[in-house]
C-alpha cells in the first residue's frame, strides 16, 4: 500500500519504518529534518508537505498533541480541495474535543477518518508489538487493516465512533499513571524502612503483577532511572489532564486523576519534565524526606 505519514517522531519514526519494512511505500512529512533523513535511508520518500503525503491508500497521523493536529488539518486547511481517496488514520492521544473537531472537518470533505490509538511505549514500536485500538468505519478499518498488522501484534476494534479510540486510550494510560504512583509509593515505603526498592519492588511485582508495565516502572524506579525517556513526563501530564478534561465532560469524579496531576505538576517544577514519566516517583521520595 501507498502511506503518508504524517510525524516521525520516537513513535513514528518506528512505526513507519515497520510499515516499509512489510514492503509498503512510505511518503513521511514532520517538521524536523532528522528524522525524515533517517526515514529516507530506510527507503521512505520525504514529502515537501502535509498535503503532498495526502495519497495514496491512507494518510497516518502520529502527531504530538491537539495544537498540532489543528495546525495541520484546520488551520493549514488540509483537506481543502483535496483530491484523494485515502483514509486518514490518527494514531496519536489527543483530546475528545479535538477528535470530534477532525471527525467533523474530514466529513466536510467527504475523507474517511478512522482513530487507531496504540499503548506500547517506542521499543514496543520498534518490535512492531503495539496494541492497536481502532474505531470508526469498519469498511474503512478493513482497507487499512494490513497496515495495522505491519505496526502492531494485535488490532481491537473498539467502537464505530473514532471518539471511543480515544476515550480507550485516556483510560488505559490514567492506569498506567496510577499503577506508577503506587510502585513510587511503594518504593518510598521500602527505602524508608531501610530496605532495597530495587530488590523488594521486584519480589512484589513478581509475586503479585508479573506484568510488562510493573516489571518496566518497577525496574526504572528501583533503579531511579529516568533518562532517556521512553515517554516524557510532559507527556503523561498530557495523558493525565485528558482523562480530567473527558471525566468532567461526562460528568465522572477522577480523584486520582487529580492527584497525579498534582504529582505531575511537582515533578515539573523541580525540573523534571523531560524524564521519564516514571519520574514522578521523586516526587514520592521528596514527601518521604528521601534523597531523590
Amino acid at each position: 500500500m501507498q502511506v503518508g505519514f504524517l510525524g516521525v517522531g520516537r513513535m513514528g519514526r518506528a512505526m513507519a519504518t515497520n510499515l516499509l519494512k512489510a514492503g509498503h511505500m512510505v511518503r513521511a512529512w514532520d517538521k524536523a529534518v532528522t528524522p525524515l533523513r533517517e526515514l529516507e535511508k530506510a527507503g521512505a520518500e520525504i514529502a515537501s508537505s502535509a498535503r503532498d503525503a495526502f495519497r495514496g491508500d491512507a494518510v497516518i497521523s502520529m502527531l504530538p498533541n491537539d495544537e498540532a493536529l489543528r495546525e495541520v488539518f484546520i488551520d493549514g486547511a488540509l483537506l481543502e480541495n483535496l483530491n484523494s481517496a485515502a483514509v486518514s488514520v490518527n494514531m496519536g492521544t489527543v483530546s475528545l474535543d479535538c477528535v470530534d473537531e477532525l471527525v467533523a472537518v474530514h466529513a466536510a470533505h467527504g475523507v474517511a477518518y478512522v482513530a487507531a490509538t496504540v499503548f506500547g511505549r517506542p521499543d514496543v514500536a520498534t518490535a512492531a508489538k503495539l496494541s492497536i485500538m481502532a474505531a470508526g468505519d469498519p469498511d474503512a478499518i478493513d482497507r487499512i487493516q494490513p497496515l495495522f498488522d505491519a505496526m502492531g501484534q494485535r488490532t481491537f476494534r473498539v467502537g464505530a465512533l473514532p471518539r471511543q479510540a480515544n476515550i480507550v486510550k485516556i483510560a488505559g494510560n490514567l492506569m498506567v499513571a496510577c499503577a506508577i504512583e503506587a510502585l513510587a509509593e511503594a518504593a518510598a515505603l521500602l527505602r524508608k524502612h531501610d530496605m532495597s526498592a530495587q530488590e523488594i519492588l521486584s519480589v512484589i511485582v513478581t509475586s503479585l503483577f508479573n506484568v510488562p508495565v510493573y516489571q518496566g516502572y518497577a525496574r526504572a524506579i528501583g533503579l531511579q532511572e529516568y533518562e532517556p525517556p521512553g515517554f516524557d513526563l510532559l507527556l503523561g501530564m498530557k495523558d493525565v489532564r485528558l482523562a480530567l478534561r473527558a471525566g468532567e465532560q461526562a460528568q465522572v469524579p477522577l480523584p486520582f486523576a487529580s492527584v497525579l496531576a498534582d504529582a505531575f505538576m511537582d515533578a515539573m517544577a523541580n525540573g523534571d519534565a523531560h524524564k521519564d514519566w516514571a519520574a514522578i516517583a521523586r516526587v514520592a521520595a521528596r514527601r518521604a524526606g528521601l534523597p531523590e
